[in-house]
């Protein structure tokens, strides 16, 4: 009987831990993997290794993958990573994998870069996304950094393009883009007294994406909801995958 309820007692543990978004192996790491906060103290430019969950892709491009990847404690940032498109197009959201690499850090942004070995491994984990609204303008966002993240009620503000006219959003950062030219897309966002701008990352969510489109149709003044990936370029600049306009 005690066997009978030790059973069933795993299995109402595992159904649940499934509902919260948690990975079937849970903080589990092999045998020299690091875990996120021993990687969160490791200094740059040394080597570290990681087990992970494959959340999007950035691209592939000449046997080098980028990825945006995250466990049960953190999120990754892995900067073409060695691997052939076969491989590549194994890696769908919430692959596991193992990585071996060197930490860096680039304008701010902390990434696995010149990985030496992966290993595609069991396991699937793909968090729900955390609400980062109050969280925008705090000091406490750093640590959230590339995670998959979300945050409501912002209002779509102006930028400039190169004539100094009034634009919901700009063909790359300074408007020197086009429609049809595939360019990543920026855009403010105003919360409260605090503006930021966000990215939509052409190599991540190009033209003709649901994201793209939705941005192309932003009008000033407008209020949405986003959710996206947090990554840093000198300050918060997050990759923006889906916008809904309230």
């Amino acid at each position: 009987m005690k066997k009978l309820m030790a059973i069933a007692t795993a299995a109402v543990m595992a159904l649940s831990l499934a509902a919260c978004g948690k990975a079937a192996d849970g903080d589990k790491k092999s045998a020299g993997v690091m875990t996120y906060a021993e990687y969160v103290a490791a200094a740059v430019d040394t080597p570290v290794t990681v087990e992970t969950y494959v959340q999007a892709k950035q691209g592939w491009w000449e046997d080098k993958a980028t990825i945006y990847t995250q466990d049960e404690d953190g999120a990754y940032f892995i900067y073409q990573m060695p691997i052939s498109q076969e491989e590549y197009d194994k890696l769908t959201p919430g692959t596991k994998i193992k990585v071996v690499g060197t930490k860096s850090e680039w304008s701010g942004e902390v990434e696995i870069i010149d990985v030496t070995s992966y290993e595609i491994e069991s396991g699937n984990y793909k968090p729900a996304a955390v609400d980062l609204t109050d969280k925008l303008s705090s000091d406490d966002l750093i640590n959230y950094q590339n995670q998959f993240f979300t945050a409501k009620g912002l209002t779509v503000v102006a930028k400039q393009d190169a004539n100094g006219n009034d634009a919901a959003f700009l063909y790359n950062w300074d408007g020197s883009g086009e429609a049809g030219s595939n360019s990543d897309l920026y855009f403010d966002v105003k919360l409260g007294d605090n503006t930021y701008t966000f990215t939509v990352e052409s190599y991540l969510c190009g033209e003709g994406t649901d994201v793209y489109t939705a941005v192309t149709g932003l009008n000033v003044g407008d209020t949405i909801d986003v959710e996206g990936y947090l990554y840093w370029y000198n300050g918060v600049n997050p990759h923006i995958t889906s916008v809904t306009v309230k």
